[in-house]
Order: structure tokens, then C-alpha cells, then sequence
């Protein structure tokens, strides 16, 4: 199968797609995507573009929370867990949906909604963290792990590209 894009022409088959039976928060009735990784390194899942094979001009750019934050912790009720088919959270893949500005450590995450994915099964689910500090707007600029990357860059310039579109 294709899709066209405004990233091209994407080639897929559906084994490759993520399943959200009940769609995304805002969008119920999108619930198929692709994930297109942004890095030429095959094993870099750290952001990710997923794309909605339903609407192609739906396209959200997702990051690995633990690239940001290393102790993140995320607890699913027994339900949510049910709902994947796993019996518990180290099961799962979750990705944070980031909000993309025109200053990159501008840009935030939503460390309290992630999205949880079967990778064994390609079903996935947003969940509503409770009982938790992680919060809806977390800007980029305030993990370590972002300031220290971006501090010196490879011609020791500081000076950093802006890769939003």
C-alpha cells in the first residue's frame, strides 16, 4: 500500500501500522498510523513522526519520555493493561506527543498522556497518568538530558538549526 505525504511517497503494509481502537485525544475516529522514524539510524526511536493513514495532513511528532526523563514511570490501571494484553507496564513502547514551536526548547511534551503500545500486537492506547507530577506542557528546555545536547554542537559554534516546519 502507499500513501502520499507531504514527506513523499510512503510505502507501507499493514503489519506496519499502530492501531488506536479509540483513536487519539481530539481525534476519536483516526485510529491507524505509521511511524516514520526522523533519524537515518535504524535503531534511533527517540522521535518519531506518526502519521495517520486515515488523514494524511494528521501527522504528530512523538518522543521516547525516557530520552528525556530517564526515571519516568508511567503506571497503567489494571484495565489499560488488559486493553494491550500485557500483564504489566515493561511490556510496553510509550511515546510523549510534542508540541513543535519555532524555539526548540520552546517546544513541550505531554509527559502525562502518553501513548502505550503492544509492540507485539500493534495496538496502542493514550492514557491519562493519575496520581503523578507528570504534567501536560513540559518544555524541552527544562530536562537535562536536552540541555546538555544541545549546549555544544559538532563545529563547537553553540549554534543550533531550527528544524521546525
Amino acid at each position: 500500500m502507499t500513501i502520499q505525504t507531504d514527506y513523499g511517497t510512503v510505502e507501507y503494509s499493514p503489519e506496519d501500522l499502530i492501531v488506536f481502537p479509540d483513536g487519539l485525544f481530539g481525534f476519536p475516529k483516526l485510529t491507524r498510523y505509521l511511524l516514520l522514524r526522523i533519524s537515518e539510524n535504524d535503531g534511533d526511536d527517540s522521535i518519531l513522526l506518526m502519521l495517520s493513514v486515515e488523514d494524511p495532513n494528521v501527522v504528530f511528532v512523538l518522543i521516547n519520555p525516557f530520552f528525556l526523563c530517564p526515571d519516568y514511570a508511567p503506571v497503567l490501571r489494571p484495565e489499560e493493561l488488559a486493553c494491550l494484553e500485557v500483564s504489566e507496564n515493561g511490556e510496553l513502547s510509550y511515546y510523549a506527543i510534542c508540541v513543535v514551536r519555532g524555539d526548540y526548547l520552546e517546544n513541550t511534551v505531554n509527559l502525562k498522556c502518553p501513548l502505550a503500545i503492544n509492540p507485539q500486537t500493534r495496538h496502542g492506547i493514550q492514557i491519562i497518568l493519575e496520581n503523578t507530577s507528570y504534567e501536560y506542557g513540559h518544555k524541552l528546555g527544562s530536562f537535562p538530558s536536552v540541555i546538555n545536547s544541545t549546549e555544544e554542537e559538532p563545529d563547537g559554534s553553540g549554534n543550533h538549526a531550527d528544524t521546525s516546519t
